[in-house]
């Protein structure tokens, strides 16, 4: 069937460049015009309103998206005092396991945690609070007990030998692990619904679904694959994993995604090159180098598309490295090849002017999180107190990625940060360093079209075109409006591969 949309203007980011109408068919566009309407099956009239391509979400985390919207209010806490509190509450309405998601500290006037003393207070029933970053986690003695993982590393211990109840590394896959098996395959869906349903409320139309089977189990990717396609949105599957036959026998053009090399600056793992200056350490690394080598020969040699987790400069340093020795065993024309494929690293959030230009030089994309920066990046914000004025402010240098020709696309990492496009563009808009913000244009591109080109969607995704996905958004006043507030727009009509997911 054919259904033609009546806006007051579609923004195309193709050619023509703008419209008043868009006719789709199917799944697919077929036209985008302005003047005489062609004939239809159906009208679809939007007055007033402004059509642009759907958004495109390239790091999200489904299951523990939907788990965060139950725990929306320890994201509000203020304090160790305010989250026990919530706490208390939550424990007397719940049966089993009490898991909960979104403290940060960093955002608190007193930094104090709560203790393992104060935990156990609450009662026998195992309880788990997982920090915003997803790297850290506190949990009581129960919870600790029931996961196994008091001799795991990462479960950490005073120095008179007994548990504080910080949870990191691989303790803290562990712990996270045995909390998402106590769930039901009904739970787990119904989080991955929920989390879609709020994408497509928000304009986004395709999300890059990064699977982590060391934190959520296989069930969390077998029950994705049972109902994905008639989730609201479309989903690119990325697994977390070095077993590059998984990706292969499930038909993924990519492997690992979010697979960490290093950890969180929150958790102080990000792996640096200097100290933390409040004397934490210097982070860690997952892998060795021989290891990640051989993952990323192997993947490469396959044909897919290989990706990691890299936050701090170290660990940034470790995956370049890697990757220019693969690089450099190759003939030019492999080499073309190799360039093609867009290698991904997540985050990369402290690389070096140097670092940037040997990524762009291997053709590596980069898919990163604006709202970590509106989140951690301002004056006195996380990033300052662990790394230091000089370092923090060098972070996230979104318009330096832009300017060397470095291919990124960007994403929330929900529920780290808020599933919400109009938040990252003014985080684009709005990073603490003015000479690495990024116009209002700019940021809806890298948004659609820039994030279509992290998965090789160019030609189906970002625009709106014939042949192009029928993915868009309608809004009640035009995004691109560079003097307009857009934190708080919000969608009339969303369509995704065709289907109308969404009307406010």
């Amino acid at each position: 069937m054919r259904t033609l949309y009546r806006a007051a203007r579609v923004h195309t980011l193709s050619h023509p460049a703008s419209g008043e109408w868009l006719m789709v068919d199917g799944r697919h566009v077929t036209r985008v015009g302005s003047g005489e309407l062609p004939h239809a099956d159906r009208t679809v009239d939007l007055p007033g309103a402004t059509i642009i391509p759907g958004f495109i979400d390239t790091h999200v985390h489904l299951t523990a998206t939907g788990m965060a919207l139950d725990s929306e209010a320890v994201t509000r806490t203020r304090s160790a005092a305010d989250l026990l509190a919530l706490a208390r509450n939550l424990a007397a309405d719940t049966n089993g396991i009490l898991a909960l998601q979104g403290y940060d500290e960093s955002l608190w006037e007193d930094q104090r945690v709560p203790t393992l003393q104060e935990l156990d207070a609450l009662g026998d029933r195992p309880l788990v609070i997982r920090r915003a970053d997803g790297h850290v986690a506190l949990a009581n003695r129960a919870a600790i007990s029931g996961a196994h993982i008091g001799e795991v590393t990462g479960c950490e211990r005073a120095d008179h030998g007994g548990f504080t109840g910080r949870v990191t590394q691989a303790a803290d896959q562990q712990l996270w692990a045995w909390v998402t098996a106590s769930m039901s395959d009904h739970a787990v869906q119904d989080h991955q619904l929920r989390a879609a349903s709020l994408a497509a409320s928000r304009g986004v139309t395709t999300v890059h679904e990064m699977s982590m089977p060391h934190w959520y189990g296989s069930r969390d990717l077998d029950v994705f694959l049972s109902h994905r396609d008639r989730l609201p949105v479309d989903t690119t599957l990325i697994i977390a994993t070095t077993t590059i036959r998984r990706a292969i026998e499930l038909g993924l053009p990519a492997v690992g995604g979010d697979l960490p090399v290093d950890g969180s600056i929150g958790a102080r793992t990000a792996a640096l090159s200097a100290p933390y200056t409040d004397g934490s350490g210097e982070g860690v690394t997952y892998f060795d180098d021989e290891a990640l080598g051989a993952f990323f020969q192997g993947g490469h040699t396959a044909g897919l598309q290989v990706g990691v987790h890299a936050i701090g400069d170290r660990a940034i340093e470790q995956v370049l490295t890697a990757w220019e020795r693969v690089y450099r065993a190759l003939d030019t024309r492999q080499r073309r090849h190799f360039r093609a494929r867009r290698h991904r690293i997540e985050h990369f959030e402290m690389p070096s002017e140097q670092q940037i230009e040997r990524a762009a030089m291997l053709g590596i994309a980069v898919s990163v999180q604006p709202t970590f920066d509106r989140t951690w990046g301002g004056s006195g914000g996380l990033y300052e107190t662990g790394l230091g004025t000089h370092r923090a402010a060098s972070m996230n240098p979104f318009r330096t990625f832009l300017d060397r020709g470095l291919e990124f696309g960007v994403g929330s990492d929900s529920p780290i940060t808020p599933l919400d496009p109009m938040l990252t563009i003014s985080a684009l808009e709005s990073h603490h360093n003015p000479a690495q913000r990024l116009t209002r244009a700019e940021a809806i591109g890298i948004h659609t079209a820039g994030s279509a080109r992290v998965a090789h969607h160019e030609g189906k995704k970002g625009a709106l075109g014939p042949g192009m996905h029928a993915d868009f958004a309608a809004y009640p006043r035009d995004p691109f409006a560079a003097d307009d507030d857009i934190g708080s727009l919000r969608p009339i009509l969303v369509v995704s591969l065709g289907r109308e997911v969404f009307a406010g």
